[in-house]
């Protein structure tokens, strides 16, 4: 049986930090003598009175969490997250409907980085803070960032951290889970700050270098300008840019390993981020080569850009320094396969991940190899490991509901009046969690404003399964879920 009273008495604790993020944004709110102090006032105030709620209902929990409670709690944690972060946006009337206030946030919780808006930076500062603290804490999850600094609210913390960690291998670096959290989030304020620091060294002003810094190591891609990056025109931004996307769409273990325990040869080692590193150079020559023949553009420019948008995309980050809609159309296609795939496992990243991606790749190889000799025992090797049998199957089963789900959104997409082109990358720019759009309506540098009211709740419920990666959410649905025994 579900510990709903646990449950009630987790989410009220969890509000009870994003209270305290609306909070650092009514301080930001006043410092600036803006018109959204209200709303952030009227939406804390909603929050706490909701978080008291809850923590009420749950005041006799047995602190014994199961498994199927885990799942509830993570799917749980990220709508109503997003059902109060909304409250910002449309109290404020910057947004004048739930919808979009609502994919706004669901969007940047999950650091997906599509937005409705259409002229960003007519927000004020609080609300542009509001976005890039949305993005930062859904970077690395909602509930891992609580195992961290108050591991003692979560209980049962291997359950919920297997419910909202990505990737198809858990690697912990401390016997206790709230050992291996804090490790990995000093990584995460390291990149964070790291960047802020060269991002302010490179011209930027100090509030652009904190929200510039949240989203590009959340890898979400939400930007306080329309024009992303570009608003700058500087080389050397886009660089530094390219550097902290690339860094956060690492394995944050292993940079951990390399960083603190010196095992620096083990991370250049790693088969993951050696598939990573070949994608990324792979993708960029292949796109370098068409800009340089079809758009007349220098050897500079052209590496700049083509390194920028491949590093972008598959890091599931989002931000664009030119408008690679205006590309040849073959390029469209070299970036969709950056956004399928991701980066590695344990990162800020969407997509499948490239893990998953080099355990397929060897599957397949073993199976021409077993035509040839079908007596032959042949394991699935990964990072110095055999990948279990029960690791395959599952991994086969996470691609085709990945598929399976992305071409259904693209065929229902298609039947609201979209393009073909929109309507395909918008779907796998959701279930990757990517943020951009290739097509004549909706390209990578546009807002998806433009979307029917239900095709924006399609695109959050699929935001919110490619960043639980399906399993947490549609095991929800299954009556075996629902059962006592």
């Amino acid at each position: 049986m579900i510990n709903f009273k646990l449950i009630y008495k987790i989410l009220g604790s969890l509000l009870l930090i994003e209270a305290t993020m609306l909070l650092l944004c009514i301080v930001m709110s006043f410092y600036y003598k803006e018109d959204d102090s209200l709303a952030f006032i009227v939406s804390l105030i909603l929050t706490v009175v909701m978080a008291i709620g809850l923590k009420y209902l749950g005041r006799e929990a047995v602190n014994s969490m199961g498994r199927r409670d885990a799942y509830l709690l993570v799917t749980l944690t990220w709508v109503i997250f997003s059902i109060f972060g909304a409250f910002p946006f449309i109290i404020s009337g910057y947004l004048t409907n739930y919808t979009d206030a609502f994919f706004e946030t669901m969007s940047g919780f999950t650091t997906t980085g599509a937005s409705i808006l259409n002229d960003i930076e007519a927000l004020p500062h609080a609300l542009l803070l509001w976005r890039s603290m949305l993005q930062w804490i859904g970077g690395l999850g909602i509930v891992f960032f609580t195992i961290a600094i108050l591991p003692s609210l979560v209980g049962g913390s291997v359950r919920v951290f297997s419910a909202e960690a990505t990737g198809p291998i858990r690697s912990k670096l401390h016997p206790r889970l709230s050992m291996t959290a804090k490790s990995i989030w000093i990584i995460y304020l390291f990149l964070t700050v790291g960047c802020a620091v060269c991002f302010y060294i490179a011209g930027m002003d100090p509030f652009d270098c904190l929200n510039y810094a949240m989203t590009v190591s959340a890898t979400g891609g939400f930007a306080p300008h329309n024009d992303s990056t570009a608003y700058f025109h500087s080389t050397a931004i886009d660089y530094i840019t390219i550097v902290f996307m690339f860094l956060a769409g690492v394995n944050f273990t292993m940079m951990y390993m390399a960083l603190f325990r010196g095992k620096i040869k083990d991370l250049f080692k790693d088969t993951e981020l050696r598939f990573y590193i070949l994608l990324v150079v792979m993708a960029t020559a292949g796109i370098l080569f068409f800009l340089i023949r079809d758009m007349s553009l220098n050897l500079a420019d052209s590496l700049r850009y083509a390194l920028f948008e491949v590093v972008s995309l598959i890091t599931t980050t989002g931000m664009f320094n030119t408008d690679a809609g205006q590309w040849p159309n073959i390029t469209w296609i070299i970036l969709c396969v950056c956004m399928f795939f991701g980066a590695c496992a344990g990162s800020t990243s969407g997509g499948f991940k490239c893990i998953r991606g080099l355990m397929l790749f060897r599957i397949v190889r073993n199976e021409f190899n077993r035509i040839i000799h079908p007596r032959a025992i042949l394991p699935v090797r990964v990072k110095g490991g055999n990948v279990p049998y029960q690791a395959q199957v599952t991994l086969l089963v996470f691609l085709c509901i990945y598929m399976v789900l992305t071409i259904l959104a693209f065929l229902v997409l298609a039947c609201f009046g979209i393009s073909p082109s929109n309507a395909f990358t918008i779907a796998l720019s959701c279930s990757s969690n990517v943020g951009p759009a290739f097509g004549p309506d909706i390209g990578p540098t546009a807002s998806w404003s433009l979307l029917p009211v239900a095709a924006k709740w399609i695109c959050s419920i699929l935001m919110l399964m490619g960043r639980l990666e399906f399993f947490s959410v549609l095991v929800l649905f299954t009556p075996a879920f629902w059962k006592e025994n």
